[in-house]
């Protein structure tokens, strides 16, 4: 059972052609209420029509749970927050099964199904900061179960169509979560790689460690995320506030 929830996770069968509100209305009681402002705009009922319109016409949209980071992170146990862009949006052969790359957590796909590019890079930088070979596994569950949030701003997108169901109300939704996030708690550590994380930076008040570099895509790796030093200095932070810190390498 998840800390602050009555509710488990859904499998992800469960959730297959599960209406947008009604995974919604089974988060995690800590986070339905973070975004309660959120349920009842204008801006919410669209984006729930669009998307349960989109699974109706037989579009595949990914990821099938939606909201698994955060029943995967306790809004409590937050220490580290990774912030990406929108969800992968292919699908892979696992075993003889298609497998979308998206489960819901940013920069993170499901176990078997190959580590993307930028994953790989930040595998490269965190193998370079610890002096231990990389993970094997492209699955980061170990570190949302660690207190890492990993989160997409835009949390849906149909397959084979990169930034989909972006500028839909994603946005809306996602950045009132990062600034009551933000004000709720003390002492996060905030990772923003590339212009579109880094432009989030303003919705992060409060006594927190902002660290801003590239992406760690292989068209921007090179150009400074590869050296940053991002998980030791979080690890710093993190120990300096009395935290546990984040074991990088467990992330299965």
């Amino acid at each position: 059972m998840t800390q602050g929830s009555l509710f488990d996770a859904p499998a992800p069968s469960a959730v297959l052609d599960e209406p947008l509100a009604a995974q919604a209305a089974r988060l995690p009681r800590d986070w339905h209420a973070l975004l309660e402002p959120v349920w009842g705009t204008a801006n919410w009922q669209r984006l729930a029509q669009f998307v349960d319109d989109a699974r109706a016409t037989g579009k595949p949209v990914f990821p099938h749970d939606v909201f698994h980071a955060l029943h995967l992170t306790p809004l409590e146990s937050v220490r580290v927050v990774i912030l990406g862009q929108d969800p992968y949006h292919g699908v892979e052969q696992v075993d003889g099964t298609a497998v979308p790359q998206a489960h819901g957590l940013a920069f993170s796909v499901p176990r078997g199904v190959r580590i993307p590019p930028s994953l790989r890079n930040i595998y490269k930088e965190i193998s370079a900061e610890t002096g231990q070979p990389a993970p094997h596994s492209g699955n980061l569950e170990g570190w949302a179960r660690q207190g890492v949030l990993l989160l997409n701003t835009v949390l849906t997108v149909e397959q084979g169509h990169a930034a989909s169901h972006a500028k839909k109300g994603w946005e809306a939704v996602t950045d009132h979560l990062l600034h009551a996030l933000a004000q709720r708690r003390e002492h996060l550590v905030f990772l923003l790689w590339g212009s579109h994380a880094q432009a989030k930076a303003p919705l992060l008040t409060g006594t927190h460690l902002i660290l801003q570099a590239p992406h760690p895509s292989p068209l921007s790796a090179h150009r400074g995320f590869l050296g940053c030093g991002h998980f030791a200095q979080a690890n710093t932070w993190l120990a300096r506030h009395g935290e546990p810190v984040i074991d990088w390498l467990a992330t299965g």
